[in-house]
């Protein structure tokens, strides 16, 4: 890479890692917390966790088409002042309705597609996927960093400070964008890589391999989100652990999970197993999800969380990758423009339906139903995937 390029992909990576940081932080720490509010019920609470992503979902292809027309840096910055709007609010709530609102304005500045537009504005062709790949990475960074600070955050001042150091996130983002990220050459770009095009979205939609890799993005930020829905109690409650120590049990099992995950990539790569290492996964997600449901030894309980935290962020890493390798170049910014979409829904859904299943049935419930979609996956992924010959629309079809 030219400085310039260096410079633009690492001031955009920070960047994507701070608003990442502040949507994760509240994570292991909302079905603590926001119980003590007005009005708050675990359904809820569910709700609130999971609103930014049904609004990431409706405006994140809006805001990249926006930014076609406008300019990618008038829209970052604009979502960014809406995402410390949203983390205002929520900070000055006194009920859960006024969580609920914070957290569905932070998910509107919806600008994931705008950032990696202008990576692609800012790099060249040849260093385009690298840049691409070092600005994902920064999400999977920030979701360990955000099981460890919450908790440290949260025990200085509770989810009034989380949401405050958020807001200072997304205005020490916007001193970024100004400042740091080099002006894109012109307005009006588009890239094959990002942004989703209309006329291709019908064809992605009917190409099972996509949809069975959207389904799988979706079912895994569901689980993500109904588990930390009861992981942080159990801690607190059945295992006797502060919540402000949490980040004592999350940051071992995240940082350990690589010792799981490097064997699996392994076993993929190398040894050519990539479907049944991936059926694996989520075999190794159904056992982790059935354990953390039913045990309350300790170290059992740890380990399991170390087993889910293997599962999930292999799956991180590898579904973007599956889904590139499924479509021609042409259409890969739509394929992952859906991908993306089905992901926030797939965060609302699991906030929304863990919550009402919580109040409603427990945490037995919540692990039917973790159980449940999980198997339900497993059984959308047994096909194995198979080559596809290329359209004139340049998408690639089963």
């Amino acid at each position: 890479m030219t400085s310039l390029e260096r410079r633009s992909v690492t001031s955009l990576a920070l960047l994507y890692n701070f608003r990442m940081l502040g949507l994760f932080m509240v994570l292991p720490l909302l079905a603590l917390y926001a119980i003590d509010f007005e009005g708050a019920t675990p359904a809820l609470i569910g709700v609130a966790l999971g609103a930014y992503g049904l609004t990431q979902a409706c405006l994140q292809i809006p805001f990249g088409w926006l930014s076609d027309r406008i300019g990618r840096k008038p829209v970052i910055i604009a979502g960014l002042l809406i995402f410390a709007l949203g983390s205002i609010v929520a900070a000055l709530a006194d009920s859960i309705y006024g969580i609920i609102a914070g957290r569905a304005l932070q998910g509107a500045g919806a600008i994931a597609s705008s950032v990696m537009a202008l990576v692609a504005d800012l790099t060249r062709q040849e260093q385009r996927t690298k840049a691409m790949a070092i600005v994902g990475a920064s999400i999977g960074l920030a979701f360990a960093v955000a099981l460890v600070l919450g908790p440290l955050v949260a025990g200085l001042g509770g989810l009034e400070a989380v949401f405050g150091f958020t807001a200072f996130l997304a205005l020490a983002g916007i001193a970024i964008v100004a400042w740091q990220v080099p002006q894109p050459p012109r307005i009006g770009m588009t890239h094959a890589e990002v942004g989703a095009r209309p006329g291709l979205m019908g064809l992605s939609l009917r190409n099972p391999t996509l949809l069975r890799l959207d389904a799988g993005i979706f079912a895994l930020h569901f689980i993500l989100m109904v588990s930390f829905q009861v992981v942080p109690g159990v801690l607190e409650g059945a295992l006797g652990i502060p919540r402000e120590m949490h980040w004592q049990i999350y940051l071992p099992a995240v940082l350990l999970s690589v010792l799981g995950i490097l064997p699996l990539m392994r076993l993929a790569e190398k040894g050519g197993r990539p479907h049944l290492v991936f059926l694996s996964c989520i075999g190794l997600l159904f056992l982790s999800l059935a354990l953390l449901g039913l045990v309350r030894e300790p170290w059992l309980f740890y380990a399991a969380l170390w087993l889910f935290f293997v599962g999930f962020n292999y799956m991180e890493a590898v579904l973007p990758s599956l889904v590139s390798k499924a479509v021609d170049p042409g259409g890969k910014g739509t394929a992952l423009g859906i991908f993306s979409t089905s992901q926030f829904l797939g965060i609302f859904a699991g906030g929304a339906a863990g919550g009402w299943v919580l109040q409603h049935y427990g945490l037995a419930g919540i692990t039917e139903l973790c159980l449940g979609v999980t198997a339900l996956w497993f059984l959308v992924a047994l096909p194995v995937p198979r080559a596809a010959p290329e359209t004139a629309d340049g998408i690639s079809l089963p």
